[in-house]
Parts: C-alpha cells; structure tokens; sequence
C-alpha cells in the first residue's frame, strides 16, 4: 500500500494522491494500487515558520507519527507532499524518528527523486530555476543539490521572493494556501512573473518547488521553458517502487 502523509497543505496531499492515479495503468477500480492518505493538519506545524525561526517544534516529530500510523495501516512506501518538510533539519529527524521506532516503511525523498529525473529525462538541461516558498529559498533546498549535481540555479531576486512568490503561497487574502480551489488569480500572476523573470536570466526548466505551486501552474511548458512537478515525480517514484508495470509511461 501507498501512503501520504497529508495536511501539508491539505491540498497538496490530494493532489499527490490524484497524481497517483493518473499515473498508474489500470482499466478497472480493482486495478488500481491500493494506497492511504492521513491529512490531519492541526498537529503539524509550519514547515517554512520553523525553518525561518519562527516556530521552535521540529514538524518532523508530527510527521514521523503520522508516517507510523500510516505504516500500522498498511503503508509499505510513503511520500511526503511537502517540498519544505525535505530540508535537512525536519527530514533527517523524520528519518531518525522512524528508525527509533524500528520503522520498515520506505520514504522516498521528493528532492532526490526531482533531480534524478531532471538529470535522466532532460540530459541537455543545464540551467534549472526554482520557484519556493522563503523557508526552502533561504535554506538551499533545492539549489544546493542542483549545484552538487552539476547545474546551474537560477532563483528570484530576494526581494522578488518575498514581495511576489512568498506571497503566492501564504498571503492571506489571495494565498494559494488560503485560495486552492479555485486558486485566486493574484497568486497564479505573481508565479507567472517569477517564472518569466527566471526564463529571461536563463533558466531552461523551472522546478515548481512547493507543492502549492502546481495546483496555480498546471501547464507542462510556460513561456517555452519546461515546468518540473515534484509531486508528479514523487507519484510516478511511489509507483514504480510498489509496482513498476503499473507506471504510465511519459
């Protein structure tokens, strides 16, 4: 059984699942992979407030029980729709925190599994933007990997980051975490700005680095340049641990 640790937001725990589905081959109900979401938000804190200082519980602790109650459900694989919840200082925890428990689920990185695929399916791509929250543009979530694997990162200028893409995800008015559906369309403008900004400074692909983001931009290419959907590839990696010949091919 698949699981997802939801609630990050809750929005973007759907979405995972919905990518789930849409990327396994099955005619029928009974054909597709069984799989679980738990989304209990309230006992989660905000990933991004920790990583900024201003929240001082550690989400891992949270999200490592949910992992757990998940794996007493059946879970055998699980993923987590949080790009944030990725950063050193929460996953490592989680890691820690399931290996305390003598957990035998598997958890997949979002991270890993987002660069390995832009490395494997687009060789040529050698400059890589990347859209976030503040917290994972602060912390070198993405971009520290990105260099440690050979590309070239292209991000907003701070002040673009928290006066436009910051904003997209957590304002409190037009905020795709208060406005998911439908999104509001102040918050889909400021990413397309972001996006255009990151395509004009020469970035070939343009990784939608919180799980926000894609519920805004669902489009494949923006302004000519590739958009990369980490819950896409979390979905398809938790496909093809479980069960490879149930992966749609791209």
């Amino acid at each position: 059984m698949i699981g997802i640790a939801g609630g990050m937001g809750p929005y973007a725990g759907l979405d995972l699942l919905n990518k789930v589905f849409d990327n396994t081959l099955a005619n029928s109900d009974q054909e597709h992979l069984d799989a679980i979401i738990l989304s209990t938000p309230s006992i989660i804190d905000d990933r991004t407030q920790f990583l900024l200082g201003k929240v001082k519980v550690n989400p891992a602790f949270a999200i490592a029980k949910i992992l757990l109650k998940l794996e007493k459900a059946g879970a055998t694989v699980a993923g987590i729709p949080c790009n944030t919840a990725h950063s050193d200082s929460i996953f490592k925890v989680i890691r820690q925190e399931l290996e305390k428990a003598n957990s035998k689920i598997t958890l997949l990185n979002m991270i890993e599994e987002t660069i390995s695929f832009i490395a494997t399916t687009y060789p040529s791509i050698k400059k890589v933007g990347v859209l976030s929250t503040t917290g994972s543009y602060k912390n070198q979530l993405y971009s520290a990997p990105l260099e440690a694997n050979g590309f070239k990162v292209i991000q907003p200028t701070l002040a673009m980051q928290e006066n436009l893409i910051h904003p997209a995800i957590y304002h409190p008015i037009y905020g795709i975490k208060t406005v998911s559906n439908p999104i509001h369309p102040k918050a889909k403008e400021n990413l397309l700005k972001g996006i255009l900004y990151l395509k004009e400074h020469g970035a070939e692909a343009v990784i939608l680095g919180c799980t926000e983001i894609p519920l805004a931009i669902t489009e494949s290419k923006i302004y000519e340049i590739i958009t990369v959907d980490p819950a896409n590839i979390l979905a398809r990696a938790l496909i093809h641990l479980q069960n490879p010949d149930k992966l749609k091919p791209l």
